[in-house]
């Protein structure tokens, strides 16, 4: 069953563009990883401290060897230590949500 983790982040408003780059770094190591990367959303207009990530699995088991593959990738392990260093995510939420299959309209 197809799903997509929706991440849920509360960054610091002040440190908007370290969040940008954290994103920017994971279109990269994403992909390689084994996951479909969907995007990566920042605040533009109302709540300036809520972004959010999409990403795409085929299965819950394609998510969890996805997270084996990012643990042991190196630019992976230094984007997390970048957030964790420069403290511009101050909260993380995951949902995992069912995909709806987009159908051909009957005639």
């Amino acid at each position: 069953m197809p799903l997509t983790c929706f991440i849920r982040y509360e960054i610091d408003p002040f440190q908007r563009e370290a969040f940008r780059d954290y994103a920017l770094a994971w279109g990269r190591i994403i992909p390689r990883c084994g996951g479909r990367l969907l995007g990566y959303f920042l605040p533009h207009e109302g709540s300036n401290v809520e972004a959010w990530g999409l990403v795409g699995f085929d299965s819950l088991a394609g998510y969890e060897a996805y997270r084996t593959r990012l643990k042991a990738d190196p630019e992976g392990r230094a984007n997390f230590a970048y957030a964790q260093e420069r403290r511009f995510i101050l909260r993380e939420e995951r949902r995992f949500l069912e995909d709806v299959p987009l159908q051909e309209p009957t005639p």
